[in-house]
């Protein structure tokens, strides 16, 4: 069985959540359908929208930077969501589409080494839950990141973390314009399994 989650609107949400949702409608035109999923949660919905406002707002990392850390988080999730989403996010704010690619098809960047390191380090942090060694951060220092940036990825990877989660466990449905096949995403494990059904 299935356990079914609502994608909470402003009326049907917990009190607490109500002016959450209100200010991702400001700020993004719409509710998206994980903020209403979150919105189950007040805890939730909040710490992941402020994570999210505070990497954007506040992170020495460029955009483009911030978009390839997140893809690389939702692709090594196999969180096809917050793939497709990204995909529009990463388009933007200019990310070429040759990095584009290589995010969601688990190609390194071959065009640009420092975006390349920064991808590194990060699936670096998560497969290893942290444990990723001096090594790695002194590989992430040497490409020019810097000392505060090595703990942005650690903000960038827990807001990240909620999303992928959340909707792993809830089955979050795809925005409208997540059908657009430039930014539909089927994740690795169930490419598989389709092809085992098949």
């Amino acid at each position: 069985m299935t356990t079914r989650f609502a994608v909470h609107t402003i009326e049907s949400a917990p009190a607490a959540s109500r002016p959450l949702l209100e200010a991702s409608r400001k700020n993004w035109g719409f509710i998206p359908t994980l903020h209403g999923t979150l919105a189950e949660s007040p805890v939730a919905l909040e710490a992941y929208t402020s994570l999210y406002a505070l990497v954007g707002s506040r992170s020495s990392l460029s955009p483009i930077e911030q978009q390839v850390a997140y893809q690389a988080v939702n692709v090594l999730h196999g969180c096809e969501y917050c793939t497709a989403g990204h995909t529009y996010l990463s388009r933007s704010v200019k990310m070429p589409e040759g990095v584009i690619a290589a995010l969601r098809e688990g190609r390194p960047i071959a065009s640009d080494d420092k975006l390349q390191a920064l991808r590194v380090f990060v699936e670096t942090v998560v497969m290893t839950r942290g444990m990723a060694g001096d090594d790695a951060v002194d590989a992430f220092l040497a490409a020019g990141y810097t000392r505060a940036q090595v703990l942005d990825m650690v903000a960038i990877i827990a807001t990240k973390t909620i999303s992928n989660y959340t909707n792993h466990l809830t089955h979050t449905p795809l925005e409208g314009f997540m059908a657009d096949p430039s930014l539909n995403w089927v994740s690795p494990a169930r490419r598989a399994a389709q092809n085992v059904a098949a």
